[in-house]
């Protein structure tokens, strides 16, 4: 790869961290990793070619251009967080998986079951989750910090706030939360 290939990946692999939070490849090798799938079966799912999902991961193309596309990611992450904490199996996650793969997208904001934890109150990861995931639909990432910047000298807590659940990491912002709960 020469220098100019380099730079041109640098800068959709950033555009990516901007339109959804973190790098694709990065947000698809999780996603691959949590639901024990390979590069096809998550390209079948998400509706995109094995190609175009390799560009995606590899930085070769920045932005996922079909919303529905971005949606299925989105229930994926979600999915994959259920999986994480138990609340669903390995194979009521393959039935999700191929109701999310018929899916034909729809609003930003969906009517999808929340996960709760065995208290009955929605998991902490869960409500963070959709925390960014309302936030990251409405601004890129670095729309969020210029944002919290700006409210950061008579906003500070708000300012916070939109950091790390808007253009943070699902882990910080988890620690954050529980943190605060102290």
């Amino acid at each position: 790869m020469d220098a100019a290939q380099q730079e041109a990946t640098a800068r959709a692999r950033e555009l990516q961290r901007n339109w959804y939070g973190e790098p694709l490849g990065a947000l698809f090798r999780r996603l691959i990793d949590d639901l024990g799938l390979n590069q096809a079966r998550l390209a079948g799912v998400l509706g995109l070619s094995a190609p175009m999902l390799s560009q995606l991961m590899s930085g070769q193309r920045a932005k996922i251009g079909n919303p529905a596309v971005v949606q299925r990611v989105q229930l994926l992450q979600e999915l994959a967080a259920q999986v994480a904490d138990g609340s669903v199996s390995a194979a009521e996650a393959t039935e999700r998986m191929e109701e999310i793969k018929k899916s034909q997208g729809g609003s930003v904001l969906s009517n999808t079951t929340h996960t709760v934890s065995t208290s009955g109150a929605p998991t902490v990861k869960r409500v963070v989750r959709e925390i960014q995931s309302l936030l990251r639909s409405v601004a890129a990432a670095g729309d969020i910090i210029e944002a919290a910047d700006s409210l950061a000298p008579s906003h500070p807590e708000l300012a916070e706030f939109l950091r790390v659940y808007g253009a943070g990491r699902t882990s910080d912002a988890v620690a954050h939360y529980q943190f605060h709960q102290n």
